[in-house]
């Protein structure tokens, strides 16, 4: 009998047993699968957030920026270093269409002849130069629309016997490399013109008034402001030729190309254009 109570008794021992450890499986499951959701929510909850932070950062990048700007600032009042600063009419509407694009404006001078390249290899967004648009330069990048209209003039000195540009065949005539003049007075080589080069258009001016060459052809503006500075130096009437300015861009990038000449029809509607033009040429 005693036997029998303790037999009862372990076995009453034992099955408490396995109920205590029945009831802690389920406890500890419980609590992992508890666990492993808050985990599953937490990084399901980043993940969501860094989508936004990263959609918020692609949208701020998409309305910011820097808008790359070439020019050779050897041409005023179009674009000249005042101080340690580069400014000037070009550089005003290059300021203007940046901040309509919610974008920073960086300028780069660079040689004339190197700003084209400079836009087809990708290191620059737009050229800004006093830029004719001409068809040998269509072939290499695209333009905006007109934002200015110049001419070519002679510059001469004051006794010079040359009248008018038909007076140039046969001279010699100082340009700034690969600006329209350069362009154009070669034409008159096969005339027996001598065309003289220069990186700047002040060393073209400066060879006329040491008597090196004949004459220079340059843009307008440039040509009044270079006359003004230098003693026996005057402007022919005629002008050598009319032209217009614009904007040069990638060849095919009509993204920004819109933006631009958006940007453009804005500052003309507003009248910031004519501001930043009156400031720089003042009407005669």
């Amino acid at each position: 009998m005693k036997k029998k109570m303790i037999a009862l008794t372990m076995a009453a021992l034992m099955a408490a047993s396995l109920t205590a450890c029945g009831g802690g499986a389920k406890e500890t499951t419980a609590a992992t699968t508890a666990a492993d959701t808050t985990a599953a929510d937490t990084a399901d909850t980043t993940a969501a957030e860094n989508a936004e932070t990263s959609a918020e950062a692609a949208e701020t990048e998409a309305a910011g920026g820097v808008l790359v700007m070439a020019t050779n600032a050897e041409f005023p009042p179009y674009e000249y270093h005042d101080g340690g600063e580069i400014v000037g009419i070009d550089a005003e509407i290059a300021k203007a269409i940046a901040g309509e694009l919610g974008m920073e404006l960086e300028i780069e001078d660079i040689a004339f002849d190197s700003i084209i390249p400079e836009i087809t290899s990708g290191k620059a967004d737009m050229g800004l130069a006093g830029m004719t648009v001409t068809e040998d330069r269509k072939q290499s990048v695209d333009f905006s629309d007109t934002y200015a209209k110049a001419s070519q003039k002679v510059i001469v000195k004051e006794d010079s016997e040359i009248a008018s540009p038909d007076d140039l065949a046969g001279k010699i005539v100082g340009v700034q490399l690969g600006t329209t003049g350069d362009i154009y007075v070669s034409d008159l080589e096969a005339d027996g013109t001598t065309v003289e080069r220069y990186n700047k258009g002040f060393e073209a001016v400066q060879a006329l008034s040491q008597g090196k060459i004949d004459a220079v052809v340059i843009d307008g503006e440039p040509a009044k402001t270079f006359v003004a500075q230098t003693e026996g130096l005057k402007i022919l009437e005629e002008s050598f030729t009319d032209e217009e300015y614009a904007i040069a861009v990638k060849k095919g990038n009509t993204e920004l190309l819109d933006k631009i000449n958006g940007a453009l029809k804005t500052l003309k509607e507003n009248g910031t254009l004519d501001e930043i033009v009156a400031k720089y040429i003042k009407a005669e």
